[in-house]
């Protein structure tokens, strides 16, 4: 502790006051009302270390006129409820490893600055419902044993709750977060529900123990965090980064006009990703998943390389990336190939070992990623079958494949076949009338 610690005995840890030597709670019931006289609104009020029962919290704000300024509180000890309505904190608050014994509510309070509550514990509920901060709020390390509600709470320079411990239920719902808030590392004992939040969220490396509902209009980020429940994710108009995210339960992520990543996913309930508008999923790479839904996305930018089980991918209405049409001489067998547009993987494009590819897109895995995937509409589905065939053939399996490919598409593609019909029909009647000509010319002579 950085200040003079009470006189009235070695354990108590309240700051000292002059020229008695006691803390607040200490002092008589003489001296008392000498030391809040002292005290006026805007003036800085000093109880850090101190034990402040209501009574005690109640005289210091009367005396304060409801507006103190600079408030420092660090280790206080609140030993009853905790109620600040119509207060307004003019400068900054510090409540560092403050400990609330009861109800804590700021509902109806306004802080004109910056307001820290790193390490402090909450042993009942924890209300920021509604409140008003100007400035920043840290919650840093804090532990909240009961619920903490910040639904409709405005933060003006962001919130920061990194390894903070939220054991009850919690909900942010309609709160607006200013700079944005950091939730890395933090534990949610119960259900989160973090709905219609206006700003960019940072769930990185937290943990879920129960179900979590996450809705923002800025960029989210929940990579590394892991959820024990159902993971629900909806976002409009940003970035979602889910990242090595790891779901025991249902995951649902809902995008609009959005963009979506989530590389390294471990996704062991159902999942769905859909998509309204212009929405995005970027990779799919290194994902687990059993039970995966995708709908109305653009994946034509999407990887899929290291995919774990392909065969339990649904695709619906999405849309993949286009091959490019036309004729290619080369000095390679074969010197002459013609291409038709298909529908195909980003990966494919990567593919062939330059130094910008990806180096788990060979034609063997991408052979298995073609034949795993099956999206609903026939052309996509049967354009997935030709490239399967097409990648095995690059794998250089069975030279009949090159054959196959080269008359007649590997079955699939009947204008090939027709193709050769024709030119050998051509051949067999040029062979007929040659023929037929030599054999007149002969009958004159």
């Amino acid at each position: 502790m950085d200040w003079v610690t009470c006189a009235y005995s070695a354990a108590c840890t309240g700051i000292a006051s002059k020229p008695s030597g006691l803390c607040l709670a200490h002092l008589s019931p003489e001296q008392l009302p000498e030391a809040l006289d002292q005290m006026s609104p805007g003036r800085l009020i000093d109880l850090r270390g101190t034990t402040v029962t209501s009574d005690l919290l109640a005289r210091v704000l009367e005396a304060t006129g409801g507006r103190p300024g600079r408030a420092r509180l660090d280790r206080a000890r609140f030993t009853g409820d905790v109620r600040l309505p119509g207060v307004t904190f003019a400068g900054d608050v510090s409540l560092d490893g403050a400990r609330f014994d009861r109800l804590a509510s700021f509902f109806g309070a306004r802080f004109e600055g910056n307001v820290s509550l790193a390490g402090a514990r909450f042993a009942r509920e924890l209300s920021f419902h509604g409140v008003t901060v100007r400035g920043h709020v840290s919650l840093d390390r804090a532990v909240m044993a009961r619920d903490a509600l910040f639904s409709q709470a405005v933060f003006g320079h962001g919130l920061s709750c990194e390894r903070a411990r939220f054991d009850g239920y919690a909900t942010f719902d309609g709160a607006r977060l200013g700079d944005g808030a950091a939730f890395r590392g933090a534990r949610f004992g119960r259900t989160l529900s973090f709905r219609k939040v206006s700003g960019h969220a940072g769930f990185e490396a937290a943990h879920f123990a129960a179900d979590a509902y996450l809705s923002a209009t800025g960029r989210l980020s929940a990579a590394r965090a892991r959820a024990d429940g159902l993971l629900d994710v909806a976002v409009a108009r940003c970035g979602v980064d889910l990242r090595r995210v790891e779901v025991a339960g249902a995951t649902s992520l809902k995008l609009t006009d959005s963009q979506a990543d989530l590389e390294g996913a471990v996704l062991r309930g159902p999942a769905t990703v859909s998509g309204r508008g212009t929405s995005t999923l970027t990779s799919l790479r290194q994902v687990e998943a059993n039970d995966l839904a995708l709908r109305g996305l653009d994946l034509s930018a999407c990887r899929f390389a290291g995919l774990a089980h392909p065969a339990a991918v649904r695709v619906k209405d999405c849309t993949f990336a286009l091959t490019t049409r036309g004729m290619r001489v080369s000095l390679r067998r074969p010197m002459l190939r013609w291409f038709s547009r298909r529908s195909a993987l980003a990966d494919e494009h990567g593919m062939g070992g330059s130094a910008t590819g990806d180096p788990g897109a060979t034609p063997d895995r991408l052979a298995a990623l073609y034949a795993g995937l099956r999206p609903s509409d026939r052309a996509t589905s049967a354009d997935f079958a030709f490239a399967a065939m097409e990648m095995r053939r690059r794998a250089g399996h069975r030279w009949w494949l090159s054959v196959s490919w080269l008359l007649y598409g590997y079955g699939m593609r009947r204008g090939r076949a027709v193709a050769w019909f024709a030119v050998l029909a051509a051949i067999a009647a040029a062979a007929v009338l040659w023929s037929s000509s030599g054999h007149s010319a002969a009958t004159h002579r």
